[in-house]
């Protein structure tokens, strides 16, 4: 099978398409023929070498990748939910012997995988596991009831789109920040006040929630420029590494996706909040696998509105 990835740590001309030997589904796991996987700035730490000190159960190529699309083609003994030809998404935990999602076919848990929604394409679909399942832990490790206030750093990106849905759906008001040319497309998302980006963006979320908020989630890692948005005792969910104290009792909840890698119901929950309008699905521009480095470029350029998806 054809795989992408990297021979030697660099920048995104480091990335070969790479023949290997197909894996083999052991006792509970699937294997998926992908179709379609994303591009997410955490791949381009695996590229780098910035994970190293991660991958040393691995030789190279080194696979990036962290969510994917396409139809289960062999099931391990013990497996219930799926079926071969079932159309499925997954995530993928990229640091194990057999890397990432970046490959024609994956092995993963079968309670990394759930459906591919109707209605929806590969490409799209590719673009739900890693930033749904990670908005959804971190709304879940806040705990807010319906009615409470919670502030969306990063709206306009991914994981802060994912956020601001989910949280209209648990019944919170989504007070999120945006640059003006993103204002639009937050506020169509479902975000009840749109605050601009700045130094100031805690003061400009205190105008609107003057006893603070209940909540942040930092989706682009402002980190403590947002604690004086947010009252006493509440919390911050963290996406990257805390850096920095806080303060007057407010508790910060780091996120790892990893803790939902096989909470299958949640990420078959997030698909029918797809068919049912309630998360909206964002794919910015497609690739061919050996364009995966031309991803990666635009990728850190900035901007992207949407996901990028490389399609086999």
């Amino acid at each position: 099978m054809r795989v992408v990835g990297v021979m030697q740590f660099g920048g995104p001309e480091a990335f070969e398409v790479v023949e290997i030997d197909d894996p083999v589904a052991g006792p509970g796991e699937v294997r998926i023929a992908v179709r379609a996987f994303t591009v997410n700035p955490t791949d381009t730490y695996h590229r780098n070498g910035s994970y190293q000190a991660m991958l040393q159960q691995t030789s190279p190529p080194y696979i990036p990748g962290m969510d994917a699309a396409g139809v289960i083609d062999q099931v391990g003994e013990g497996v219930t939910s799926v079926k071969p030809g079932d159309a499925v998404m997954a995530i993928v935990l990229p640091i194990g012997p057999r890397g990432g999602a970046y490959a024609e076919r994956i092995v993963v848990p079968e309670g990394s995988v759930a459906r591919v929604p109707h209605g929806v394409s590969m490409a799209e679909a590719s673009t739900l596991p890693m930033n749904g399942l990670t908005a959804r832990l971190a709304l879940d490790e806040l705990a807010l009831a319906p009615g409470q206030v919670v502030a969306v750093s990063g709206a306009a990106g991914a994981f802060g789109g994912y956020a601001v849905q989910l949280a209209k759906a648990d019944g919170l008001r989504v007070i999120a920040d945006a640059s003006e040319a993103d204002e639009d497309l937050v506020r169509s998302l479902g975000a009840d006040v749109v605050v601009s980006r700045g130094d100031d963006v805690a003061e400009r979320i205190r105008h609107h929630a003057p006893d603070g908020v209940d909540a942040v989630v930092d989706g682009s890692v402002q980190g403590t420029l947002l604690l004086p948005a947010i009252k006493d005792g509440g919390g911050l969910a963290a996406v990257r590494t805390w850096q920095g104290d806080t303060e007057r009792g407010i508790t910060v909840h780091p996120v790892w996706v990893s803790e939902y890698l096989t909470a299958q119901e949640k990420l078959d929950r997030l698909g029918r909040m797809v068919e049912e309008g309630l998360v909206a699905l964002r794919v910015a521009q497609t690739f061919a696998p050996d364009q995966t480095g031309e991803a990666h470029r635009m990728l850190q350029a900035g901007g992207t509105r949407g996901r990028l998806v490389v399609q086999f």
